[in-house]
């Protein structure tokens, strides 16, 4: 017997070792991983009906819908994200060059007329603008090229995750069923129970995403209004601009207006800015506190106040992930709080521990009324709940 303790002790200890293994491997490519994982479960339904069409050639429908999100979404994003890297690299260089050349009172003489004279007081109250600001443009000129080389490597680093996304997607989509039923397998739960919680997870990850989305189109049409009644330059372009900066946690679209505010005002049309940036601030700001929260609450029974803070929680701690990550956590604790409930007993569960243990091993409810003895020797799924 002692034996046997000491075996299953091991046992244990190999398992764990196993699995912390198994997590640092992971580690470099867990948010590609889980990225993968988000999108294979929105893109199921569309995976499964494209099967059927190709006559269940799964490997050619996992090929077409990686190559979609390639081109609608990776590629898109990396085009946008190189473009305003190289805008932000040209315009360092273009200050440094200005202050060298020309100094800061060649700076000032080119803004505005309003602009212009704020500029020239906020500069006097400064003493000796124009030494720091060259030292700024020359003596710190290393400090530069190190922040020109650490974007370089970020910009490598997420081609690379967003590589390693789109091989994790392909893998899921053509076996994710299987890889689901070997887990459903090996997991010590009852049977059905980590489907459960795998169903659940998917919920959330789908209506995290239609909120995202429908989120950031809301305040993209609402700043549209914004941009024809300031009667903001190209207000198209300004709008799709807009979308595509809600989509981005870190910036949203509120930053976006109020950026457009800040460039009207400084091109001479100051009310126009200030009206601009007050509607960005106040409207679509608003929206995206508000109407977001809403959306995922629609989606996933729960309450509006744990939504917004499980939001806010979730990019505090994994950053733009966060925004599924924070609402897959509360999911993941209603859902095992639920599998507790329903195996251990409880308010509205079924009453005492052995009786709702028991239903859940038949596979009939605690409170349904017998079956017979046909129906409660069988083994079944735990109800769906």
């Amino acid at each position: 017997m002692a034996t046997d303790i000491h075996a299953r002790r091991f046992i244990v200890i190999l398992l764990v070792a196993a699995a912390a293994l198994t997590a640092l491997l992971m580690t470099p490519f867990w948010a590609a991983l889980f990225l993968a994982a988000v999108l294979a479960a929105v893109l199921a339904p569309s995976m499964e009906w494209l099967s059927r069409k190709l006559g269940g050639r799964r490997a050619l429908a996992a090929t077409l819908l990686t190559v979609g999100v390639l081109l609608v979404v990776v590629f898109p994003v990396a085009t946008f994200g190189a473009m305003l890297a190289n805008q932000v690299l040209t315009g360092i260089q273009w200050l440094r060059d200005a202050l060298q050349s020309e100094g800061i009172a060649g700076l000032v003489a080119r803004l505005p007329a309003p602009v212009e004279h704020l500029a020239r007081r906020a500069l006097a109250a400064i003493p000796e603008p124009q030494r720091q600001l060259q030292e700024f443009a020359g003596a710190r000129s290393g400090q530069a090229a190190a922040a020109v080389g650490g974007l370089l490597a970020a910009t490598g680093g997420a081609l690379f995750q967003a590589a390693m996304m789109l091989v994790g997607l392909f893998f899921f989509l053509v076996d994710g069923r299987g890889l689901l039923g070997w887990l459903d397998a090996q997991v010590p739960l009852r049977p059905g129970q980590f489907r459960e919680l795998i169903g659940d997870f998917r919920r959330t990850t789908v209506s995290v995403l239609v909120a995202t989305v429908a989120t950031a189109g809301i305040q993209t049409v609402t700043a549209f209004v914004g941009y024809l009644v300031a009667r903001a330059p190209n207000p198209v372009f300004l709008s799709f601009m807009t979308f595509v900066f809600a989509l981005i946690p870190a910036i949203g679209a509120t930053a976006m207006v109020v950026l457009v505010g800040i460039i009207l005002a400084a091109t001479g049309h100051l009310l126009a800015g200030i009206f601009l940036a007050v509607w960005g601030i106040v409207f679509v700001s608003i929206i995206d506190n508000v109407a977001r929260p809403y959306l995922l609450k629609g989606g996933m029974a729960l309450n509006g106040g744990v939504v917004f803070f499980a939001l806010l929680g979730g990019v505090a701690v994994f950053g733009a992930i966060g925004l599924v990550v924070g609402p897959l956590i509360v999911t993941f604790l209603l859902t095992t709080v639920k599998m507790y409930r329903r195996e251990f007993g409880g308010p509205g569960e079924g009453g005492a521990g052995p009786e709702a243990r028991a239903g859940v091993a038949t596979g009939v409810e605690p409170d349904a009324p017998p079956a017979g003895a046909a129906h409660g020797s069988g083994a079944g799924a735990p109800p769906a709940g």
